[in-house]
């Protein structure tokens, strides 16, 4: 509940304003490069090689810093991270924009993304440290601010990029400027870093990766992640090669990926309500097998169902992010899960869009890369499920099967 007292209430409303200003900001580095990344790799004089570098650099950097988070969360504290990471990602975002060498372009742009990642980690552990009768509210809000700018950052950057002449430059700096604003809150929240306990500060992401709970948190983020990757890579390809025309596939794939807003608002508050998240985890499965079937049978004739159903299989993304929060008793405990799962699953979903386009070049058809779909939801589900079995992170590391308290 929201404190009663006047100081406790500005300083729950600051750090959760802080909370969403942050998400707002984590993938704006990722998508805006996307629509103009044409024009940049020209300017830039980048070979097809280095542009594919410039592309795989999210996962890269998802994977290797979010995995060094819970070390720099032990030496330096929540608040202080969080503000350093909006810091680098703003100068990331600024700097990228001010250069005319391409490894310094893609240098800025894994600083930004180093800082996305150290984020991506610690949105959890702070909802878990401020807000832990608050989970699936706040994950909630956060995981929507995050489909927001996500979704803002690739639908804006063409228009802006159009308005200043068709330079990419302005386009892709003025993100910064949100970085900025998100890090306002932050500097008047240091005062607030509360103490950390000792013993919560040995967990680790090898203990995590130690334990049948972390692996399950992992290959269940890691599957979700891939289809994702693979849609958002190959959906429209798939609709223009079986006849529809490009701007209407681009039109489907927009509006599968629109689907993340009102997931991530839902999601997270139903799934804190829910004694045991299975029967979700097993309706998300049923919509992406559906609509792989049809994707399957009748890819143009019933491409806006399939979308449908396939968007709202991927509202597992938030469930994903909810579970760091389930599944640990402490901040500490969830920024070790989160980082686990996040560095680990990134990298495994990494390859999933290249291992779905090699199987569509070896069998000349979509069949066996649509099977591969049907293989990572069947194991996402599966994962899903035993990871719906209340437990905690801490009692799995210690070696004791806790079970979750309400």
């Amino acid at each position: 509940m929201t404190p009663r007292t006047g100081t406790a209430r500005r300083v729950w409303w600051l750090l959760a304003a802080g909370v969403v200003l942050a998400a707002l900001n984590l993938r704006t580095a990722i998508t805006s490069v996307g629509p103009l990344l044409a024009e940049i790799t020209a300017e830039l004089r980048m070979s097809p090689a280095t542009a594919g570098l410039l592309t795989t650099l999210p996962v890269l950097c998802f994977a290797a810093f979010g995995a060094l988070t819970p070390a720099l969360l032990r030496r330096w504290g929540e608040h202080r991270v969080l503000l350093s990471s909006l810091v680098a990602l703003t100068a990331g975002l600024a700097g990228r924009v001010l250069v005319g060498d391409q490894w310094l372009f893609l240098a800025l742009s894994s600083l930004a993304l180093a800082g996305g990642a150290v984020g991506n980690v610690l949105l959890p552990t702070l909802v878990k440290q401020h807000f832990p009768d608050r989970v699936g509210a706040l994950t909630a809000a956060y995981t929507t601010a995050m489909a927001l700018g996500t979704t803002a950052a690739a639908a804006a950057t063409v228009p802006v990029a159009t308005a200043f002449g068709g330079d990419w430059r302005p386009a892709l700096g003025g993100y910064a400027l949100l970085g900025l604003v998100a890090a306002v809150p932050w500097i008047a929240a240091l005062r607030h870093e509360p103490p950390r306990d000792a013993r919560d500060r040995a967990m680790s992401v090898r203990a995590v990766l130690g334990t049948a709970l972390g692996w399950q948190s992992v290959l269940f983020f890691a599957t979700q992640s891939a289809v994702a990757y693979i849609m958002f890579g190959w959906f429209a390809h798939l609709l223009r090669d079986h006849g529809m025309p490009a701007p209407e596939a681009g039109l489907v794939l927009s509006y599968l990926t629109a689907l993340s807003i009102p997931a991530s608002l839902a999601v997270p508050a139903l799934v804190a309500r829910l004694r045991n998240q299975w029967p979700l985890v097993a309706l998300f499965v049923l919509c992406y097998l559906v609509g792989f079937a049809g994707l399957l049978t009748a890819p143009v004739g019933g491409a806006w169902l399939w979308a449908t159903l396939i968007g709202t299989g991927m509202a597992s993304f938030p469930l994903a992010l909810t579970f760091f929060g389930l599944r640990a008793r402490s901040p500490q405990g969830t920024a070790a899960l989160s980082a686990a799962t996040q560095g680990v699953g990134y990298l495994l979903a990494g390859t999933g869009p290249l291992l779905f386009g090699l199987l569509r070049e070896a069998s000349g058809d979509w069949r066996l890369s649509i099977a591969l779909l049907v293989v990572l939801a069947l194991t996402h589900g599966g994962c899903g499920v035993l990871l719906s079995r209340p437990r905690h992170i801490e009692g799995a590391v210690g070696g004791e099967p806790v079970a979750a308290g309400r």
